[in-house]
């Protein structure tokens, strides 16, 4: 039975966008009709119909980040770098699947020829996030649709107008309507498409708890092609440095780009005792100047809101029990109007918590941790089940070095933000933040699977040992 489905604008608590529950067994067996003809096009015609996409999207694209920006409450600016990411990343996952995924053969005079080609999966299950509701679903389906794969797109239920406009752009490429769907539903929806037998693949961009139950539910079916990416608890460590005002504007895009909301955001600032008394002032002093605004207002603010009430709630919530638990407030988080979620920075001095909780607190709410010298901040900086993203700010080339090989993390920057990862290297992490399947320019590898061949145009054998005479 189909479910009524409203999406607000978090900003402004306007309604945006209302429809219905999807039927995932109609939108299967519409999708299992679609995938023979697609495996069987050319792969040039598959680049050239992405090629279209891409094409689609610039010709909408200040509509496309108006309307990201309305049903995240991103600003504007930031929705329009989004934009941007869809567009790019055709061409990023075209040489992608060219290097990763490429053809070879080797001919031999008598044995034939050794072959090794790819395959697709088949119908793809793609769940995306809210926070980057087109760049991050659109960085599984792209890859997928090149490889021959069908795709099942079930946006957030939190940004279904999104999920929607990007889906209509693909038909507007002319990619066939089955080839591409677009099916909307809660908790309930995503459930049906991750079990359905005849879904050959999860790729999922979400919460570790919603990751680690979609991992859980397919740990008994090998056969089905799972990719989890499931954010972080991601430490940013700082060492000496002559260059304090850098290094402070670098851990504040870490930890408030987004208003916090991206996985590899600064969730820990790990700093060593001798520069704490520099750069934390220095840290909050400038996040005491960022602008929060809604996404359209003028000047245009650094970050808006987060996405929901319920989701404010919880991160005003979790920073009184931090305080309660010994936490100390650097700079306090405040909620001007407890009828929409905006939220302030906030940061807080975590050193005296006991037993700090490793969960991924998703919003802008950074923890400072001092510590005596570069190998306690090492050990912190892992102290956690999750492993995406990691920074160290300051230091010689040796101290990198050393950060780089102790660290647990798919991501380790030397002086740069932990987030604003490039699509064209690979994106995953260990622990609680993937499954060893990294997106952006790996994806190829979970989009197609290599199938080996030996081939001879006429059969050609015989047996020299163990045969009886006459």
């Amino acid at each position: 039975m189909a479910t009524d489905l409203v999406s607000t604008e978090p900003a402004t608590g306007s309604e945006i966008w209302h429809g219905t529950s999807g039927n995932v067994d109609a939108a299967v067996e519409r999708a299992r009709e679609a995938m023979r003809d697609w495996a069987r096009e050319p792969l040039g015609r598959r680049i050239e119909l992405m090629r279209r996409f891409a094409n689609q999207v610039r010709k909408h694209s200040e509509q496309f980040a108006e309307l990201i920006a309305r049903e995240t409450g991103k600003p504007l600016w930031e929705a329009r770098t989004e934009v941007e990411s869809v567009i790019g990343k055709v061409e990023i996952s075209i040489t992608a699947y060219a290097e990763r995924t490429g053809q070879k053969k080797l001919n031999s005079a008598l044995q034939g020829t050794a072959a090794l080609r790819h395959k697709p999966h088949g119908v793809m299950a793609v769940l995306g996030p809210y926070n980057f509701p087109a760049h991050l679903p659109n960085g599984h389906i792209v890859p997928a649709l090149i490889a021959g794969n069908v795709v099942i797109f079930k946006p957030s239920e939190k940004t279904p107008a999104v999920g929607e406009f990007l889906t209509r752009c693909f038909h507007e490429a002319k990619v066939p309507e089955g080839v591409v769907q677009c099916i909307h539903g809660g908790v309930e929806v995503g459930q049906g498409l991750v079990e359905h037998w005849m879904v050959d693949g999860v790729l999922f961009t979400g919460s570790a708890r919603a990751g680690i139950a979609i991992n859980r539910k397919l740990a008994s079916d090998p056969g089905k092609i799972v990719a989890l990416e499931m954010g972080g608890n991601n430490p940013i460590v700082m060492l000496d440095t002559p260059k304090i005002d850098d290094a402070a504007a670098t851990i504040v895009q870490s930890a408030f780009t987004s208003a916090g909301q991206r996985c590899t955001a600064a969730r820990r600032l790990i700093v060593v005792d001798s520069v704490f008394d520099k750069i934390v002032p220095a840290v909050k002093e400038l996040a005491e100047k960022l602008i929060v605004d809604e996404p359209f207002a003028d000047p245009q603010p650094f970050m808006g809101c987060v996405i929901d009430n319920g989701t404010a709630d919880l991160l005003s919530e979790s920073f009184v029990a931090l305080m309660s638990r010994g936490g100390k407030p650097i700079m306090h988080m405040r909620r001007p109007d407890e009828k929409l979620p905006f939220l302030s920075p906030a940061i807080l001095d975590a050193t005296e918590i006991h037993e700090r909780p490793d969960i991924e607190l998703f919003g802008p709410l950074l923890q400072v941790i001092r510590v005596a010298d570069f190998n306690e901040a090492i050990y912190e900086a892992n102290n956690t089940r999750y492993g995406l993203s990691a920074s160290l700010i300051g230091g010689k080339p040796e101290d990198f070095e050393l950060f780089w090989h102790e660290i647990r993390a798919g991501i380790v920057n030397w002086n740069r933000p932990t987030n604003g990862a490039s699509s064209a290297a690979p994106f995953g992490g260990v622990g609680l933040s993937g499954n060893h399947r990294p997106a952006a320019f790996y994806a190829a590898d979970y989009c197609a699977y290599p199938v080996a061949s030996t081939e001879m145009e006429q059969p050609r054998a015989s047996i020299g040992v163990g045969i009886k005479e006459g």
